[in-house]
């Protein structure tokens, strides 16, 4: 008993403490991720933030660096004895000039900012007027120099303006220098700060264009795409830019030109780069855990071994029990939990067994409508007043042919004509009431309701006509091919009379409380029957007759079409003051 009650403890302790150590390892994995994430966002905006100072002191550095060349050069001697020269000895001079300042452009502007000459040869007017701009703003400052980005043939470049003196404070000319902002510039600044650098143009809506940068020129198209769309936060924010080969946190930032609309630049540090060391951590981690959960694991099923296999046996035994197999019984002989079990599982495969063999005699004894409401509701004597089609079939001739013959074929003859029948009359939704004889009592509409229960009744009288036919003519093949004798070779051609009724009736459990029928009562049921035995009568020239109620509930919206009535005028009924207007149904 103490080894029984120690298996039981054992086998659930050690399910709670391998289900709480997967969820302690997996909550401390994601807290982990989570923190890791969370303080790699926070180094890169740092990084991002002193990398966009970084980015402004070092355009700071090169402006100063452009503003002492230009003031070197405006003081030197050579300039000032040459500026009377002509245009062509300028240029040369200023050709020289921009290798020892390491400037792209060198350009000699008249007072009034006219150009005078510049390096490398003549520029376009939209190269000039940044120029020009810069003196212009010079003018009024002190000292009398001034320096901004502007496009020089298409590309940024980053220029200085200062004066020329002849002597101070007369202006003889003004020294215009310029550098590039290119892919050499932005990788100097990705060497210094770590940090991907792209300056991107806005000035053609729609298309911008990439000016400078150190990413792959597909990512930074991609890139370019994303501010063109307007989708990027405002200048100094910080967010994540997803590309299909990494993830970037991103800090734009926003600068004017001269002349023209504002650039973006965007600095981008990698996320995987912040993250190395931390996803690094978390491998380890997810390793140990593993670890731990498969040393775990393997406890817990060499513990848990004597219970896994007569589970087993049990989970095969349920889906023997869910296909139908009711008849195998599960050995399991433990004085456990399991072994309870699988007393109780053999326990209730008796009693679906049982409780099967009741529904097969239910249903081959009443219909399953009937069945399942019997199941249902109970078998409480009682009805409910509602409104039924009623139709009973009658096989014409029965009586002499059953003189003729032997009783056992005379069963099976009736037994294959009530089966044809009553499988017409289920296939439109009735419900078989009984069997008198070779009488047929089915009723539609209870005891389930339906809308159109006269087109089914109707419906299904004209299929039991289609189907004895059909019997006949196999019939007919069965004594052609039989060779047992005469009488085998007279059968007389089967005939069936067919009366329909619709009318409210009382439909319920009938009967006492030992035995008991459902059923339906009321004089409708009786007009019914007396409607089949009128198809007796020679001049109505028909197997079915229906009542003027029936054809007044046909739904004309139903399904099944409605029939064509034949008025037969009206009839007198046994016990009924009233006649009943019938018509013969020929065909729909």
């Amino acid at each position: 008993m103490r080894l029984f009650r120690f298996r039981r403890f054992g086998t659930r302790l050690l399910a709670l403490l391998l289900g709480l150590l997967f969820a302690v390892l997996a909550l401390t994995y994601f807290f982990v991720s989570r923190a890791n994430l969370s303080t790699a966002l926070t180094h890169s905006e740092a990084n991002l933030t002193v990398g966009a100072g970084i980015f402004d002191e070092t355009i700071r550095q090169r402006i100063e660096s452009l503003g002492t060349s230009a003031r070197v050069l405006a003081r030197d001697y050579a300039i000032l004895q040459t500026l009377s020269e002509d245009r062509a000895t300028l240029a040369s001079m200023l050709e020289t000039y921009t290798s020892r300042v390491r400037a792209s452009v060198i350009v000699l502007l008249e007072p009034d900012g006219t150009l005078r000459a510049a390096s490398g040869g003549g520029l376009a007017e939209a190269d000039i007027a940044p120029f020009r701009a810069l003196v212009t703003s010079a003018r009024d400052k002190e000292p009398a120099e001034d320096s901004g980005f502007a496009y020089l043939g298409g590309a940024l470049h980053v220029m200085v303006a200062v004066p020329i003196y002849a002597p101070y404070p007369e202006v003889a000319a003004w020294f215009g220098l310029a550098f590039p902002i290119d892919h050499a510039f932005a990788q100097k600044i990705r060497d210094t700060t770590h940090l991907e650098v792209t300056l991107i143009s806005t000035e053609s809506p729609g298309a911008p264009r990439v000016l400078a940068t150190t990413l792959p020129d597909s990512l930074a198209g991609a890139l370019a795409a994303t501010i063109g769309s307007g989708q990027q936060p405002g200048t100094g924010a910080v967010t994540t830019v997803e590309t299909p080969a990494e993830r970037y946190v991103t800090l734009f930032k926003s600068e004017r030109l001269l002349g023209s609309p504002p650039i973006t630049v965007a600095l981008q540090r990698p996320l995987s780069a912040e993250l190395a060391a931390a996803r690094e951590l978390e491998r380890k981690m997810l390793a140990i855990s593993a670890a731990a959960l498969a040393l775990a694991t393997l406890i817990a099923l060499w513990i848990a071994r004597g219970v896994s296999q007569p589970v087993l046996q049990l989970a095969a035994h349920t889906r023997l029990v869910a296909a139908g197999d009711y008849t195998t019984r599960l050995e399991l002989r433990r004085d456990d939990e399991l072994g309870l079990l699988a007393q109780s599982f053999n326990a209730m495969s008796d009693g679906l067994a049982e409780r099967d063999r009741v529904r097969d005699l239910l249903d081959k004894n009443v219909s399953p409508e009937v069945a399942t409401q019997l199941l249902r509701d109970g078998a409480a004597l009682g009805g409910d007043e509602r409104d039924v089609t009623i139709l009973f079939a009658d096989l014409r001739g029965f009586t002499s042919m059953s003189e003729k013959r032997a009783p056992r074929d005379v069963l099976t003859l009736l037994n294959r004509y009530l089966d044809r029948m009553s499988a017409e009359i289920e296939r439109q939704g009735g419900v078989i009431d009984k069997f008198i004889g070779d009488e047929i009592m089915a009723l539609f509409g209870a005891p389930v309701a339906q809308a159109d229960a006269a087109n089914r009744a109707v419906a299904a009288a004209l299929g039991m006509q289609r189907a004895l036919v059909e019997l006949n003519r196999e019939l007919a093949l069965e004594v052609q091919a039989s060779a047992s004798g005469p009488e085998s070779r007279s059968l007389p051609q089967l005939a069936v009379g067919i009366g329909v009724n619709t009318a409210r009736v009382v439909a319920g459990n009938m009967g006492s409380h030992r035995r008991l029928n459902y059923s339906v009562i009321g004089d409708g049921v009786n007009v019914a029957a007396r409607l089949q035995s009128l198809t007796r009568t020679a001049e109505f020239r028909t197997s079915i007759i229906v009542s003027a109620a029936t054809l007044q509930a046909f739904r004309p919206d139903a399904p099944l079409p409605a029939p064509t009535g034949r008025p037969l005028g009206t009839v007198p009924v046994k016990g009924r003051t009233e006649g009943v207007e019938i018509f013969a149904i020929d065909s729909v």
